[in-house]
């Protein structure tokens, strides 16, 4: 390791001791739970495991890199909550963050999680796996080497596991480079992290209206996050960010594939092109190229989150046109999702700062309050029979329904028990 990445990396560790990110209250757990994507116990059986996993078979995960825990007691909790066996290994070498982390699991009584104080560097011996899921989320990009950080997590990697990533991606971070940079000549990382955060909010105070991060509105988390959340965006010492095509060369130097880009139709340029002339050409892109032009072309993608597995393994996703596959709402209720279904029969999503109304079948206003996560397919189309919906056409409207839903990641299938 150079003396610049000995002093980036010094500087990294302090800023994690002075300000744990995210800042998190532990007595807001009795309130509500977070929720977000890697690591939501819905998603893992599906973009993962392709609800093929048995429920029963113990889940043992590592969330590498937890900070003050947001991943970690989503997933803790969604087990406990369902009764299934499994445990969350923490690992992070802030003592402060874990400490959070750890308040924050005794809060919930949480008996599933064990925490331990440590850097990436020394997995091997402080949690030697093997693991059936590792979260690394936020966690890379920060680090002096992503690609021998990943090596060293698929060391870990049980045989037929997956993990959740989450990196940072450019176009979407317009802004925050030029601030870092102005700041970086500002304050320079090896100063105090007290220091460096008094000159940043000098600066955001008086910051000029034609400033980009002022037009970027992907960081209100950041910006209203306190110390912790404005020291992390603007004074990181390490921060880089990776366009699609950097992605994929990432895991395919750890010999990893992506089984799912969050949310999938977010990666479809078709989505944005609605001209039939434009939609003939992406037809005929490779899928890395289409996610690609949707990445350019959307321009607010500020991170890539992607479920992975090894390239070599063999993954199978449950038949959704199975009459025995159980459909589960991943997190919204089907009646209430049923509910935003305007009456030209689209759907409005939020891919984050860009709103797109997404068409959907007439009947999935009548078939999103049915799916409770017990009635399988079949029930489903007993249920259309009897209202008139032939089988046929039950066929297709499903397909179209699930694929589209999916695909926004609101409807998944149930893992087996």
């Amino acid at each position: 390791m150079t003396a610049e990445h000995d002093s980036r990396d010094a500087g990294l560790a302090a800023q994690y001791e002075h300000y744990p990110y995210p800042g998190r209250d532990p007595a807001d757990e009795a309130r509500r739970l977070l929720i977000g994507s890697p690591s939501h116990l819905r998603e893992i059986d599906y973009w993962v495991f392709g609800a093929t996993r048995p429920r029963s078979q113990p889940l043992r995960a590592l969330v590498a890199g937890c900070g003050t825990g947001d991943g970690a007691i989503m997933l803790a909790t969604h087990l406990s909550r369902a009764g299934r066996p499994g445990d969350v290994v923490c690992l992070d070498r802030s003592a402060r963050a874990l400490a959070v982390a750890r308040s924050r699991a005794a809060a919930r009584g949480l008996d599933n999680m064990r925490f331990v104080q440590g850097a990436l560097d020394d997995l091997p011996g402080l949690a030697p796996g093997p693991f059936d899921y590792i979260d690394c989320c936020g966690v890379l990009h920060h680090l002096p080497d992503p690609d021998a950080a990943l090596a060293g997590l698929v060391g870990v990697l049980a045989p037929g596991g997956g993990m959740g990533l989450m990196v940072y991606a450019p176009y979407g971070r317009t802004g925050v480079y030029m601030l870092q940079e102005a700041l970086a000549r500002l304050a320079p990382h090896d100063e105090s992290p007290p220091a460096r955060l008094d000159v940043a909010r000098r600066v955001m105070r008086h910051l000029p209206q034609t400033a980009w991060l002022r037009q970027n509105g992907n960081f209100g988390d950041h910006l209203t996050g306190g110390d912790a959340g404005l020291y992390d965006l603007l004074l990181n010492p390490r921060d880089r960010a990776y366009d699609v095509p950097g992605l994929f060369a990432l895991l395919d130097g750890a010999g990893l594939r992506a089984t799912c880009l969050m949310e999938p139709m977010r990666y479809d340029p078709a989505l944005l092109l609605p001209d039939p002339r434009l939609r003939a050409r992406i037809a005929h892109l490779p899928q890395r190229e289409r996610a690609a032009v949707a990445e350019a072309l959307a321009g607010n993608m500020a991170t890539h989150v992607a479920y992975v597995r090894r390239a070599a393994d063999d993954v199978s996703f449950a038949d959704p046109m199975d009459p025995c596959s159980v459909p589960v709402m991943r997190e919204i209720p089907g009646v209430e999702l049923a509910r935003q279904i305007q009456p030209d029969d689209r759907l409005p999503f939020a891919f984050g700062t860009l709103s797109v109304a997404v068409p959907v079948p007439p009947q999935t206003r009548g078939l999103l309050p049915l799916i409770d996560g017990e009635r399988t397919v079949g029930d489903l189309a007993a249920i259309l029979d009897g209202r008139g919906v032939s089988a046929e056409r039950f066929a297709t409207v499903w397909r179209r329904m699930f694929d589209t839903l999916a695909g926004l990641n609101r409807v998944l299938l149930r893992a087996p028990a």
